[in-house]
């Protein structure tokens, strides 16, 4: 029973693995190829290739994780590889959410339309308050790494522990390991602050915008409502596929730790790469130069299949050699 379910764990994150590299590796080859063909390339397409990249690195990560879930090796043998792919997880998960955290802000700054003189400072040096933004999450990154450090130790000693001690020892670590995960998961708490403010301001800018157009026959038409309407689309896909995220990683958190010889729930895990498998077609269908060229790639292999079916059904109808 046990092996039938780390098979049909593998298979799932396989799966995943497999729709997040699509979707993450077209975004990144097409803003690269942009980039090579004009010399030059936009705030948006910087920020969605770097958000491509660690989505990469973090499905990679989440799929060598996966199989060493599934195979279920000795603990301490992987312990010692164990601990730096944790941590390298962390910093793509951490470096992932705050890209996509930037690209909602930049939505507002882009097309928002506030008259306020701070909204106005902030739009003019856009670039600079991205880089910023980047630059202040730096320092929860290594606040994180602390905290990781402290936890991987205490879950080491767990696992060395016998049963015999093993329930003692979590009861006096239990005030500890409380306070951790919570620790743990306060650099989310700036990023999903930062989403919900720029999801808010811009469904004021486009209640305000409409507002301003009375309600009129071109109203449905207007170019910035519809890139209002896009915008808040794209915001509130993150916050859903963030707090699905956000939540599955506080449940695994604790359930590996309470749950630690349950090899059901590692089934949970699978939760957590929805946010970097699902993102991404959201983004590819949310851009409209990256929709365009997913159109046109999904054409041209429909093209070609069309070509290859007569080539092989008139091999099939030649006479057979004697």
């Amino acid at each position: 029973m046990s092996a039938g379910l780390d098979i049909i764990f593998l298979t799932l994150s396989t799966a995943e693995f497999i729709i997040g590299m699509l979707g993450n590796v077209f975004i990144g080859l097409v803003n690269c190829s942009e980039w090579v063909k004009n010399r030059k390339i936009s705030l948006a397409d910087f920020i969605l290739t770097c958000l491509a990249i660690s989505k990469i690195t973090q499905l990679l990560v989440s799929l060598f994780e996966s199989f060493m879930m599934g195979l279920n090796p000795p603990f301490y043998s992987t312990y010692k590889l164990a601990k730096p792919v944790a941590l390298l997880w962390r910093i793509t998960n951490h470096l992932a959410i705050w890209f996509t955290t930037c690209l909602s802000i930049f939505y507002l700054l882009k097309i928002a339309q506030f008259a306020h003189s701070l909204f106005l400072w902030l739009r003019w040096r856009m670039n600079r308050v991205v880089l910023a933004i980047l630059v202040f999450s730096l320092f929860f990154l290594l606040f994180d790494f602390l905290l990781l450090e402290t936890f991987n130790d205490l879950f080491l000693n767990i696992y060395a522990m016998d049963e015999s001690n093993l329930t003692l020892y979590i009861n006096e670590s239990k005030t500890f390991y409380i306070k951790t995960p919570i620790l743990l998961s306060f650099s989310y708490i700036i990023p999903i602050v930062l989403s919900l403010t720029s999801l808010l301001l811009l469904f004021l800018s486009l209640v305000k915008h409409i507002r301003n157009l009375h309600l009129n026959s071109m109203g449905s038409r207007d170019f910035s409502a519809q890139a209002h309407k896009k915008a808040i689309k794209m915001v509130v896909s993150f916050l859903f596929l963030f707090t699905v995220h956000f939540f599955s990683i506080q449940l695994s958190n604790w359930m590996l730790f309470l749950l630690w010889n349950n090899r059901s729930t590692k089934f949970i895990m699978l939760a957590i790469c929805v946010f970097p498998s699902g993102h991404s077609l959201i983004l590819i269908l949310g851009n409209s130069r990256l929709r365009q060229t997913a159109l046109k790639v999904l054409w041209h292999l429909k093209s070609s299949l069309k070509r290859e079916k007569p080539i092989s059904s008139l091999q099939k109808d030649l006479p057979k050699p004697f």
